[in-house]
């Protein structure tokens, strides 16, 4: 299948339709989770919100990554939404703190092998030299969620309510499976579910020749992690409505989405590396911004910097995974991927949330720590792949 030139086929489309649906669904309760979560007593506890979710998704990865590789891309897809809309309809019941958290690590599986089933259904159905154009695309759609998502999630709170907004997620999220119903499994010499696929082995949950692009995705989702989880305050800080909170994730997405697909097709034409280093000066340069944000402009401003940066950062990182992945473990590879975002994006969170400690002139430190991450990030691009080409030697042929 991947031998074909045209990568707009009907299964393409409905995987980027997918996607969007999949990623609006989990990001549109975010900007309000912070408020309910203050609204029982846990407004220190901020940074908690995204990290549980990535380390349930980080954890999860190794198995989906396997489950991929055996028994098929669409079962792991399936998974992955239908926790995502079990767990809509749980929030509004579940009103402590404790439970809360728990619901924010379960809800983690979902993104755990949504995405990871998506990735490489993709990479089975394009063409090895328009990968980098194809997960532009996908991105683009999946970027178009996640920022549609948290802009139009508080507005449905401030008419409808909150239970409503937490209903509208889970139905989202089973629409974006529901129109996958009908597509054919890519993965050959699949195998049926047995309870023993879910014992992992140690050389089954980390995929070494994909170790340059986790890395380097690692380093800069962390501002990702950071946006998420102080952007919805900042916007206030400078001025910005209850309902236009989530401004940032729509800015972010407008600026992100011509960037993608061009971003893409100059990684198939000029490599990899050379267009993440500019991905990389790029969020350093706006995670500087937005440290220095005192304006409703200059959040603005900082927005679409911080869109175009990952615009060109997350279909490039793809890509450069698949190109690395055998075709036998290509699952186990994206999911090693993953698994780094997780992290990345979950210390992000965490970190920065712990900085800024409900105190807005601690927002300040917590962006010039992300800067620093991602300009280590630029320097591992120019220094330390040929160390890690050393380190990995072995793994760098089929037979490995």
């Amino acid at each position: 299948m991947s031998e074909q030139k045209n990568i707009f086929s009907l299964q393409f489309v409905l995987l980027c339709f997918s996607s969007f649906l999949f990623f609006a669904s989990f990001n549109m309760i975010v900007p309000d989770l912070y408020d309910y979560l203050t609204s029982m007593g846990g407004g220190d506890k901020k940074g908690y919100v995204i990290s549980l979710f990535t380390i349930t998704a980080g954890l999860s990865r190794p198995f989906s990554g396997k489950l991929a590789d055996t028994i098929g891309r669409i079962p792991v897809m399936i998974l992955g939404a239908g926790v995502c809309f079990v767990v809509g309809f749980l929030y509004p019941l579940l009103g402590t703190i404790w439970a809360f958290f728990l619901l924010r690590f379960l809800h983690g599986f979902s993104t755990g092998f949504k995405p990871t089933g998506t990735s490489a259904y993709i990479a089975d159905i394009v063409p090895q030299h328009r990968r980098g154009e194809a997960m532009g695309y996908s991105g683009l759609f999946g970027s178009i969620g996640m920022a549609a998502g948290p802009s139009f999630g508080p507005k449905i709170t401030e008419a409808f309510g909150l239970e409503t907004m937490f209903y509208t997620s889970s139905a989202l999220a089973l629409l974006s499976v529901l129109i996958l119903v009908g597509m054919k499994e890519t993965l050959k010499d699949k195998k049926p579910f047995h309870p023993r696929l879910l014992k992992i082995k140690r050389n089954e949950i980390f995929e070494p020749r994909v170790f340059n692009p986790s890395l380097f995705f690692l380093l800069t989702s962390f501002s990702f992690g950071a946006a998420l989880t102080l952007m919805p305050d900042l916007a206030i800080n400078v001025g910005f409505s209850q309902g236009n909170k989530g401004i940032f994730f729509a800015i972010f997405v407008l600026s992100s989405l011509i960037v993608r697909v061009l971003a893409g097709k100059a990684s198939d034409k000029f490599g990899r590396v050379i267009v993440l280093k500019f991905a990389a000066v790029a969020i350093v340069i706006a995670d500087l911004m937005v440290a220095f944000t005192t304006t409703q402009t200059m959040l603005i401003a900082s927005s679409i910097v911080f869109g175009v940066a990952v615009g060109m950062n997350t279909p490039t990182i793809y890509a450069w995974t698949i190109d690395l992945s055998l075709e036998k473990a290509r699952g186990k590879g994206i999911a090693t991927m993953y698994i780094a975002l997780e992290i990345g994006i979950g210390l992000g969170a965490f970190i920065s949330g712990y900085i800024y400690a409900n105190r807005i002139e601690n927002l300040q430190l917590a962006f010039i720590t992300c800067a620093s991450l991602a300009l280590a990030g630029f320097l591992f691009l120019n220094f330390g792949l040929g160390w890690s080409k050393r380190v990995f030697h072995r793994y760098l042929t089929d037979e490995g």
